[in-house]
């Protein structure tokens, strides 16, 4: 295998508590479109060029899984175009009562970016980088 064979990753896979409510989430705040729902409890949202897995956990499973709360992943995160972009989506999930992880900050490679947590407390980071904000 060469490097030229891997295209990229392809997608994240999260499981939820409430698909319906987590859906409302991806879709209200990044603007995804649901790309296929191939049963109640599994359906795969897309921005263009990315792919967000949510599979729902079976109701008598929940209490096992809020039970794990170490998360290992350690967030996922979304490009935006300007910090313009990112400053007016703090300002809208802080209106909406979001849960806001670590405000927003310059870092020192010129990106800026804030984190928040999703309804399952998965924490995405909306972030502006300036090279890769450029191309996308």
């Amino acid at each position: 295998m060469t490097a030229s064979d891997v295209k990229g990753l392809w997608h994240v896979a999260l499981r939820v508590t409430d698909l319906r409510r987590s859906r409302a989430f991806y879709e209200e705040y990044f603007g995804m479109k649901v790309v296929w729902a191939p049963d109640p409890e599994n359906l795969y949202l897309s921005s263009g060029s990315d792919n967000l897995a949510l599979h729902q956990i079976p109701a008598d499973e929940v209490a096992d899984y809020r039970g794990l709360r170490a998360q290992f992943l350690d967030h996922i995160g979304f490009i935006m175009g300007s910090v313009e972009a990112v400053g007016r989506l703090f300002e809208r999930v802080t209106r909406d009562g979001v849960k806001i992880v670590k405000a927003p900050k310059r870092h020192r490679d010129g990106s800026y970016s804030f984190y928040m947590a999703d309804p399952d407390e998965n924490v995405v980071q909306v972030l502006y980088e300036p090279t890769v904000s450029k191309v996308r």
